[in-house]
């Protein structure tokens, strides 16, 4: 697979004329971009992040293993490495592309900020919907940083485009908020759904043979990435993930230890946790007494 380092040779493959910068590049996307008015580019990673906002008139991007073909004004994001593909998308209206390095964040407070933002892992489905007044917002950000980097570059052009580029960051996490709020009026709770799918895992027995499951497991059979399942959970009910599962998890040894039949090692083994350390760390973290104090407890009730 083609893995792009440097800025030149991206733009070179999309059929653009050289970067400003070899380290930023961005792109008002309309049909005047490109000679045949579309953009198509073989499957692909690179070492840089990637930020766009588009309507798509025709044709496909992927990145991670999902297709995007919506119509809606849509603002994306994909991290360095993430495979990403484009197969004669043609936008409909303008759009825009954001591609920087992530060594261009060296020596800024956002180099370490933008870890924190999640999206950047979501797949293509999961993609931000803008209200109109949000997208007039992310619009303004684009053209200011735009102004600076079409501008002779100095020593401040840097952390003004990084300065605006954070506050698109920052309004991104806020719109995904009210995305989540909406989410979830429109397709019922989300935690509902997740609890069906753990029973359905542990009465199929799916524990012996697999360990308890996973984010990742959790998320594919709902139809969403491991971070996106996180985030929306975490508004919907102040946890995530991997802290639902845990719960579940927990909830389950306390009815078997109720049961008495079995030593704590078993239980343990029977949930799925090879390390009985763990298990015991696990419970007392969210029972608050040690497996063996919480039966020891039940018997002298």
């Amino acid at each position: 697979m083609k893995h792009f380092r440097n800025l030149s040779n991206l733009h070179s493959s999309l059929g653009l004329p050289p970067p400003e910068h070899p380290m930023i590049s961005l792109l008002k996307c309309d049909a005047t971009l490109h000679a045949s008015g579309s953009l198509s580019i073989v499957e692909h990673t690179s070492d840089f992040y990637l930020i766009g906002f588009k309507k798509v008139k025709s044709g496909t991007m992927m990145y991670g293993k999902t297709k995007y073909d919506h119509a809606q004004g849509n603002m994306f994001f994909v991290s360095p490495r993430q495979i990403v593909a484009l197969n004669e998308m043609e936008i409909d209206g303008d759009g825009f592309l954001i591609y920087f390095h992530e060594d261009f964040l060296i020596g800024h407070l956002l180099r370490s900020e933008i870890r924190k933002y999640s999206f950047f892992e979501y797949e293509t489905s999961e993609a931000l919907h803008l209200a109109p007044k949000e997208e007039e917002l992310v619009w303004d950000l684009f053209l200011k940083m735009d102004m600076e980097y079409r501008n002779n570059q100095d020593e401040y052009s840097r952390d003004i485009i990084l300065s605006h580029l954070d506050s698109m960051l920052k309004y991104s996490r806020r719109f995904y908020k009210r995305q989540f709020i909406n989410r979830a009026v429109l397709t019922g709770k989300t935690v509902s759904k997740f609890n069906e799918v753990l029973n359905d895992y542990f009465e199929k027995g799916l524990v012996r043979k697999k360990g308890f499951p996973t984010v990742t497991y959790m998320a594919s059979q709902l139809g969403l990435s491991p971070r996106y399942l996180s985030d929306l959970l975490k508004q919907e009910t102040g946890k995530t993930a991997i802290d639902h599962i845990h719960l579940f998890l927990i909830s389950d040894a306390k009815n078997l230890i109720t049961a008495g039949d079995q030593s704590i090692s078993e239980i343990a083994y029977q949930l799925g946790f090879e390390n009985l350390p763990y298990f015991s760390k696990l419970f007392k973290k969210e029972v608050g007494i040690s497996p063996n104090e919480f039966r020891i407890k039940l018997n002298n009730n």
